[in-house]
């Protein structure tokens, strides 16, 4: 009869342990004052969270397995939510963006979602960090950045699946593209370093009449953008273009900007340049992606930026974008 009862409550207690909550518990404290709720959205999904005065906040929510965000406006952290969790988000800094420290169940995999999201935003995900390097110092970069992720990876044994699937197919394609363009870019980068003479441009059409040549500018400053009427990229780049030529108007630099549109949206093209009250010298390339400088660069995705100085040669054949402020501060630095 003892044994019965003892099976009876070991059974008793076997099942109260794998017995999990079909909800997550989700608390932690922002560094932020005056939020009052924040907000949970996934797929399908979406919930308010309710902040307290000290910046406190706990709520239980019922989701499908699966990455959410939680937001404060823009700002926003990634994390993954699984019924069962009670997981304790500590931030660290004033914005969610900044990263947070994870407790209790489910602080693995988010733990390690954090460690690789911080890669990502890293210098040690820009494959120009690799592409510029020699052969050795190369291949030693990209052995020390596999190896570091292995190690957020071995630090998560029981990192549920879903993001184990994600996650290795995340480092493939980042490992692969890598792997696959460094001999070419390399050698390009090698090949417009700074301070060598740029390609040229001849007599491609001028939106206000004529045609201009790359040396026509010689004597300036050169800021290229390469674009087309059909990239929304390139489009969402035009406000702050807009706004550097106008801060940089009469002053050693032209801006200028090529369009790689086909002959068949040229009509556009001109339209495009009218109705935005485009400024700077807006060129059509004589043959789209096919053309001379557009190939001699190896263009083939856009937009594409290019800094020239006013002897024609490369200050940097990849430029930021106008809306990195990074491009300004260099402007700046070179005395523009």
């Amino acid at each position: 009869m003892k044994k019965i009862i003892w099976l009876f409550v070991a059974v008793l207690i076997v099942s109260c342990k794998s017995e999990q909550n079909d909800f997550v518990t989700l608390n932690g404290k922002l560094k932020t004052s005056g939020v009052e709720k924040l907000l949970v959205q996934g797929k399908d999904y979406s919930k308010e969270i309710l902040v307290s005065k000290d910046g406190s906040f706990s709520d239980t929510l019922k989701v499908l397995d699966g990455v959410y965000a939680i937001s404060n406006g823009n700002d926003r952290l990634t994390l993954f939510l699984k019924n069962g969790y009670n997981l304790n988000v500590n931030f660290k800094g004033e914005k969610l963006s900044d990263g947070a420290l994870f407790n209790g169940n489910g602080a693995e995999t988010n733990s390690f979602i954090e460690n690789k999201r911080m890669f990502y935003v890293s210098e040690d995900a820009n494959p120009k960090t690799y592409f510029k390097l020699d052969k050795e110092e190369y291949e030693a970069k990209l052995t020390a950045a596999k190896s570091l992720l292995k190690s957020y990876k071995d630090d998560a044994p029981n990192l549920d699946s879903i993001i184990g699937v994600m996650d290795a197919r995340n480092d493939q394609m980042f490992f692969r593209y890598v792997e696959s363009n460094y001999e070419k870019v390399h050698e390009n980068l090698l090949r417009f370093a700074k301070g060598t003479s740029s390609p040229e441009f001849v007599n491609y059409e001028n939106f206000n009449g004529g045609t201009t040549s790359l040396s026509d500018l010689k004597g300036k400053y050169v800021y290229i953008d390469v674009w087309a009427t059909w990239c929304k990229p390139c489009k969402d780049e035009i406000p702050s273009l807009k706004i550097l030529e106008n801060d940089f108007h009469g002053k050693n630099i032209e801006f200028v900007s090529i369009s790689v549109d086909k002959l068949n949206a040229y009509e556009t093209w001109k339209k495009m340049v009218k109705d935005l009250d485009l400024k700077g010298v807006q060129l059509f390339a004589d043959n789209n992606f096919e053309s001379d400088f557009i190939t001699a660069y190896g263009i083939n995705s856009i937009p594409r930026f290019i800094l020239l100085d006013p002897e024609g040669n490369i200050v940097d054949a990849n430029a930021n974008r106008p809306s990195n402020p990074e491009l300004r501060e260099l402007l700046l630095e070179l005395g523009i």
